[in-house]
């Protein structure tokens, strides 16, 4: 597995995480499962965000243990036994040897000794770390181990009296990107911007020589571009809504043909070293938008602008959307598609017929990531390190109540966006944005 973010740094998050952890305590966090796709073949293998962001160790059905005694911490990580028949069949395996070297815990073992090595950790600790029910195979050995230690008092043996959700710690340090993670998915960003203009120039192309377009296709384009620019997998299900499509927010079928004087909403970024993309673009197929197409996309477009002028120190995600929802519903009354006060119709929520959705989630190891979006009872202020997506959006299908010719209309437009400490950095900015810039890729 290719990892750009240095050994030392997950070492770092890992003291880091202890240094949050209550004396004489555990915490289990284990590393996800392949998954079963159809009899004896596996889906793609996805390592589990928490445990990635605190190993980059890449494995399957592994477990990293941090104790903490007397203010003094000691990682191990259980992996996969060396096994040189399943390595032929399968692929190599790292082992407990090659894991303390390359991962520098300060120990490892290997899954024949799981059992014990679990209970060693958590026996007589007053507190346990744990995210309960996040796996039910985790929750098994756990908490089987809590109950044989509950059981063997005259051998010794307690169990933690407190079990904790390691969750909302490492949430909280996810949240902050390092400089090598902003690295990371700054590179990201511009693989994934150079795929959105790689599928509008196929459009162009093929639109010059009268040939067809199909979802499909400009999934493939993308997804191409990706895989041969080390990034393989998409960092979720991408979508391309042609047409009427484009109004179903998370429309993944992308099998129809995009039909000349339709638009197109692609909603697609690559995951690099488990880190996400997430652009949305929406342009004409045929590269030229129709007067009610551009008003719509100029108004979405303004709508985002809206947003990131409004960053600023003291702004929140939920100020920003506001920002959003104020300018989208400016801009459909002024094309009478909505029609009555400014401020009556927002404190109506009106615009939710044709904006359903946030403006903003947290993006890092997952596309939606994690962090909390309130702090101390009150909207969480934006700081530097922050990354987040600002994504406006108008959608008007066939039965919308309004003008028909704003009809099957669905127009979304996303970006990547970190906080620093001079203002913000957009990191996917380089795919074209303007009715111009995009109609002189078709010219």
């Amino acid at each position: 597995m290719i990892n750009s973010i240095p050994v030392n740094e997950f070492v770092n998050r890992r003291i880091a995480l202890a240094e949050k952890m209550k004396d004489n305590s555990v915490a289990i966090i284990p590393a996800a499962q392949e998954l079963t796709r159809s009899r004896d073949t596996e889906f793609a293998f996805r390592q589990n965000s928490d445990f990635h962001y605190l190993t980059g160790f890449p494995e399957p059905d592994a477990y990293l243990i941090i104790e903490k005694m007397d203010g003094v911490h000691a990682s191990t990580l259980v992996c996969r036994v060396k096994d040189k028949s399943a390595e032929i069949w399968h692929g190599r395996r790292i082992g407990k040897e090659q894991a303390v070297k390359s991962f520098e815990v300060h120990r490892a073992f290997d899954t024949t000794e799981l059992n014990e090595t679990i209970k060693d950790a958590i026996n007589n600790k007053s507190t346990l770390y744990f995210a309960q029910g996040e796996y039910d195979y985790a929750d098994d050995l756990v908490f089987n181990t809590m109950h044989e230690l509950r059981m063997g008092p005259k051998k010794g043996w307690s169990a933690p009296t407190e079990m904790l959700d390691v969750r909302p710690l490492v949430h909280n340090m996810r949240l902050f990107k390092s400089e090598a993670e902003i690295s990371v998915m700054r590179e990201a960003g511009k693989i994934s911007a150079a795929a959105h203009k790689r599928a509008m120039q196929f459009s162009a192309a093929q639109t010059k020589q009268n040939l067809p377009v199909f979802e499909y296709q400009l999934e493939a384009e993308i997804h191409h571009h990706y895989a041969m620019n080390k990034a393989r997998h998409p960092a979720y299900g991408t979508i391309v809504g042609g047409g009427e499509n484009a109004c179903i927010l998370h429309y993944t079928e992308n099998q129809d043909e995009v039909k000349s004087g339709d638009l197109v909403l692609i909603d697609s970024g690559c995951e690099l070293e488990g880190y996400a993309a997430d652009i949305t673009r929406t342009w004409p197929v045929n590269g030229k938008f129709s007067e009610e197409q551009k008003a719509i996309y100029n108004v979405v477009l303004n709508a985002q602008q809206a947003v990131l002028d409004a960053i600023s120190p003291t702004a929140s995600l939920k100020s920003i959307t506001n920002a959003s929802i104020k300018a989208v519903t400016e801009g459909l009354v002024a094309l009478g598609i909505l029609s009555g006060d400014v401020d009556e119709l927002i404190k109506d929520n009106a615009h939710r017929a044709f904006y359903m959705h946030g403006c903003s989630h947290w993006i890092g190891l997952d596309v939606h990531d994690v962090g909390d979006y309130n702090q101390a009872g009150a909207e969480r202020s934006l700081e530097p390190g922050m990354v987040f997506t600002v994504e406006p959006g108008i959608y008007i299908d066939s039965e919308a109540n309004c003008d028909a010719k704003w009809h099957g209309i669905g127009v979304r437009i996303e970006d990547d966006i970190l906080i620093t400490k001079n203002g913000y950095e957009n990191l996917t900015e380089s795919v074209p944005k303007t009715v111009e810039e995009i109609e002189a890729i078709f010219s």
